[in-house]
């Protein structure tokens, strides 16, 4: 199991891009920290989560 924004889902051996993709984030509008190090983008789609992964995800609204 991975913690993701604080719920378990089983999502490992799924990569960071299909991850993102598949819930509907847009990938130019987050950032990703996993066990507490800032994944780069362009390591979302080689990165693959691992069981027991501790995963927080951000998104970047615009606004004024």
């Amino acid at each position: 199991m991975v913690k993701i924004n604080g719920k378990e889902l089983n999502v490992t051996d799924q990569t960071v891009a299909q991850y993102l993709t598949e819930s509907g984030y847009d990938l130019k509008r987050v950032a990703v920290e996993i066990n507490g190090d800032i994944l780069p983008k362009s390591q979302y789609e080689s990165t693959l989560f691992q069981d027991g992964d501790s995963i927080e995800i951000v998104s970047f609204v615009g606004g004024g």
